[in-house]
């Protein structure tokens, strides 16, 4: 049986890593690294779990990161505005 290796999601996760959430970026390097190797051997559930996990690391780390930045920019253009309507008040 031929079966095709799982996608390992090493690019996507460097991405996470440099630009969005070092922490879940590194853990999704770590497995998306596994993925490869445990094809390789014919470990091809082990393949398909490091790289569910690579996945799931990626995602998070990227959903958070979306959302820090969100609330990050809310915070700050919120208190600008705040901010520049109390001093146009006075």
């Amino acid at each position: 049986m031929d079966q095709k290796s799982p996608k390992n999601y090493l690019v996507e996760s460097i991405l996470v890593t440099i630009f969005c959430c070092l922490p879940f970026g590194i853990a999704g390097i770590v497995f998306a690294s596994q993925v490869n190797s445990k094809f390789a051997v014919g470990d091809f559930e082990g393949a398909l779990s490091a790289s569910k996990s690579a996945k799931k690391w990626m995602t998070w780390g990227l959903i958070l990161s979306i959302l820090y930045y969100v609330i990050i920019y809310f915070l700050i253009f919120g208190l600008l505005g705040i901010t520049l309507l109390s001093v146009g008040n006075n």
